[in-house]
């Protein structure tokens, strides 16, 4: 006869790491939000990211998306650094021996449940050299100034550090579309800079994201 309660022992089935009810905590009563791992985390309200834009683009005008890429570069190394070691505790293997679907989904829980907005991967240019990611309801594009050029230079920045660790290569990641100026949702590419230097132009040109994507991988 089987015994299912060995079977359950034994199964290296894994629930959702980042399911919001159980991986955010907090005393409230003291202000303090920490992940289940007991790492604080650290609340972006509305002024805060406004206070943050306006005050950057004051100093250092067009300058300042030099700054918020830079700082997002910062924070993708310590998010990733966070990420594998989490998820390497919970299912008991390193990242590298994760598969990429289970990868690509724990990243889009992660996201989700830090209140990012909804990500997902596009992995259909990767032959070509590029991940696509696609990002919905961004805060950080939703409180920026409603510009004429894409704003989210946090998260470019995050996405760039991020997949560079992953795959030891040095990438950068450069967005094509902005809710900041009317899109549905953030569109960004990430592949090596050389390849994505005329990107910038071809979006000033008015191309939308497949046009890009397009010429891109016409080289």
């Amino acid at each position: 006869m089987i015994d299912v309660a060995n079977l359950v022992e034994k199964s290296s089935f894994k629930g959702n790491y980042f399911s919001p009810d159980i991986y955010l905590q907090g005393d409230f009563e003291f202000g303090l939000l920490e992940n289940r791992s007991g790492s604080r985390l650290l609340a972006l309200p509305q002024p805060l990211l406004e206070a943050l834009y306006n005050t950057l683009e004051d100093e250092l005008g067009e300058g300042s998306s030099v700054a918020l890429f830079s700082i997002g570069r910062w924070w993708g190394k310590n998010f990733y650094q966070r990420f594998a070691d989490e998820l390497g505790e919970y299912y008991g293997k390193p990242l590298a021996q994760m598969n990429m679907i289970q990868f690509v989904q724990c990243l889009k829980e992660c996201w989700k449940a830090h209140g990012w907005g909804v990500l997902d991967i596009d992995l259909k240019y990767y032959q070509n050299g590029f991940i696509v990611p696609q990002i919905s309801n961004s805060p950080f594009a939703r409180f920026a100034p409603q510009n004429k050029r894409p704003m989210c230079f946090l998260e470019a920045g995050i996405m760039s550090a991020f997949f560079s660790k992953i795959t030891g290569e040095k990438l950068h990641c450069i967005q094509t579309t902005c809710e900041s100026m009317g899109a549905n949702s953030n569109y960004f590419v990430i592949g090596l800079a050389e390849r994505l230097e005329s990107v910038e132009a071809w979006r000033e040109e008015g191309h939308d994201h497949n046009k890009i994507m397009e010429l891109l991988c016409r080289d």
